[in-house]
């Protein structure tokens, strides 16, 4: 069995948390779009080989990658016991939102979780700071890159 690598989640796949004032807690600007540019990953991952692409957030806020589903209707959870997965590595954005989520989901499901601090940006400093505390607290482990 090849062992799952890579993971990618796409974020507002929904028009109702969408915001012309958005508060970055509960309402966010149009991102994400299902079947536009926005909803792609970006160029510099495209030669990449993923081994699954759960999409989330479809047609609910879906903070978490936990929350999402693989075109075949797997989650993300069923996916990573497949592939005997143990830790899981979260990257990307925001820090302060879907990564402390999909952190703390994964602890919650019993798997180790690392964020990678150097490779996820908060919505703002103070957001991070809290997110950052949550996450310490939980028992994720947060980590630059280069640690690895």
């Amino acid at each position: 069995m090849t062992l799952p690598r890579s993971f990618t989640n796409s974020c507002g796949w929904t028009p109702t948390t969408f915001s012309d004032e958005p508060d970055f807690v509960d309402s966010w600007p149009p991102h994400g779009v299902a079947d536009t540019p926005g909803a792609e990953l970006h160029p510099a991952l495209a030669g990449i080989a993923f081994d699954a692409q759960v999409k989330k957030g479809q047609f609910d806020p879906g903070y978490s990658g936990f929350d999402g589903v693989e075109y075949a209707g797997r989650t993300l959870e069923q996916i990573l016991r497949d592939a005997d997965v143990e830790v899981v590595d979260v990257v990307g954005l925001v820090e302060s939102h879907c990564v402390k989520h999909t952190a703390l989901d994964a602890v919650k499901a019993g798997f180790g979780a690392r964020v990678l601090t150097d490779l996820t940006i908060p919505v703002s400093p103070e957001q991070g700071e809290a997110a950052r505390r949550e996450l310490a607290a939980a028992g994720v482990d947060l980590t630059p890159s280069a640690a690895l």
